[in-house]
């Protein structure tokens, strides 16, 4: 399989850079800085492809990397500087934050996503993943306003992509994690490893093409905000 996954040097893409692959599969890794996973060598293709994806005409840059696709994984992301912490307050969130939030979780997936259309539609099984969060769920008790709208966006986007791919059979599947534990990171006794939703995107993206996993919540066990 050919597959792009956008944000690959850090966190859950770094995760997916390392783990998703199998022997003869292309890996197109978007990001801002260089992946370690370049270092490996097990087999698989990597090829790094150094993007900002909020740059103007940047999606047309790394449409010309990728000679051919199979799956899009959507997974780079960012948040207010304060996020997450008691140090949130929504009134003092500058305009240049909440902007920036909404291109790259937002914005940029729809972008992309339209530049690899067409290459997408001549794969045997194509498939389209988007990396959401439980954070934008209805009724969710989290208070970060522009992160938590752009998840929520984010699965407006998969639902509408869905019913307008459906003839061409392309599986739109919107994954909603709850807490993850970040790779080397000790504190991971009631976090997600990023290998579960590793291990569950690779299942996804292996179905055939006449199943649609719509929508998957994937909180941890632990989390009592969902």
């Amino acid at each position: 399989m050919k597959i792009l996954i956008t944000g690959a040097s850090k966190g859950l893409g770094e995760s997916f850079a390392k783990h998703l692959g199998r022997t003869d599969d292309v890996l197109y890794l978007v990001s801002r800085t260089r992946p370690s996973s370049l270092d490996l060598e097990d087999g698989i293709s990597r090829h790094w492809i150094e993007a900002d994806l909020t740059a103007p005409n940047i999606h047309d840059k790394i449409l010309a990397q990728v000679p051919e696709l199979d799956v899009l994984i959507h997974n780079a992301a960012t948040w207010e500087s304060t996020a997450f912490s008691r140090n949130y307050q929504f009134e003092a969130i500058p305009e240049a934050e909440t902007r920036a939030i909404l291109e790259l979780n937002l914005t940029a997936p729809i972008l992309l996503t339209q530049v690899f259309l067409p290459m997408l539609k001549y794969s045997d099984n194509p498939k389209i993943v988007l990396i959401g969060s439980t954070s934008g769920l209805e009724n969710v008790a989290m208070q970060e306003v522009a992160y938590n709208a752009s998840k929520f966006g984010l699965r407006g986007m998969a639902h509408a992509l869905r019913e307008t791919l459906r003839q061409d059979r392309i599986g739109v599947t919107v994954i909603n994690p709850g807490s993850i534990g970040w790779e080397g990171n000790v504190s991971t006794d009631f976090l997600i490893p990023p290998l579960d939703i590793v291990n569950l995107t690779r299942t996804i993206i292996t179905m055939s093409r006449q199943t649609v996993v719509k929508e998957i919540d994937m909180p941890a066990m632990q989390d009592t905000q969902v």
